[in-house]
């Protein structure tokens, strides 16, 4: 009432003014901060998508490079199995490493940040856990591909292959 009588508004006429309090600001701030997140999810995918794409590119590089090992593998007795395991867990390791790079870079610059700026900082197990399995889990779905066609290799034509 004391706004409308300073800034001379009629009484049948709408406020020319608006409050906002701290309960509109942290609305305001959330929805901000709720479209960043999704930013964030969107751009990281597109991330994880390309590196997925990259480590499958290396991994079918790795295949045509040692069919010869491939067939020599399989000729002394390795199962179907055995190389997909071989060449997942080559695509989950080489994933994995860059995960555990990535991670070490987040926290090298969490510590910076929080070192030389007031705005607190927190380093969360459960987000660094996820963010590993994460990378791991996009070697894994990269190599599928990758070791099923190292797996169909036959072992005569491998064996001549140079």
């Amino acid at each position: 009432m004391a706004l409308r009588q300073l800034r001379k508004v009629p009484y049948n006429r709408e406020n020319d003014f608006a409050i906002y309090g701290q309960e509109n600001i942290r609305e305001t701030v959330g929805n901000i901060t709720k479209y960043i997140y999704i930013a964030m999810i969107v751009i990281s995918s597109i991330g994880l998508m390309v590196g997925g794409v990259g480590v499958m590119n290396i991994m079918l590089v790795s295949v045509t490079e040692r069919t010869r090992e491939i067939g020599v593998r399989k000729a002394i007795g390795a199962r179907r199995n055995n190389i997909i395991w071989q060449f997942l867990i080559e695509a989950m390791t080489l994933s994995g490493t860059g995960g555990m790079l990535g991670i070490g870079v987040g926290l090298f610059t969490a510590i910076v940040i929080g070192l030389l700026s007031p705005l607190p900082f927190g380093i969360s197990p459960l987000h660094v856990s996820l963010g590993f399995i994460v990378a791991v889990s996009v070697g894994l779905v990269a190599g599928i591909y990758p070791a099923y066609r190292a797996a169909g290799v036959d072992p005569i034509e491998s064996l001549r292959y140079e």
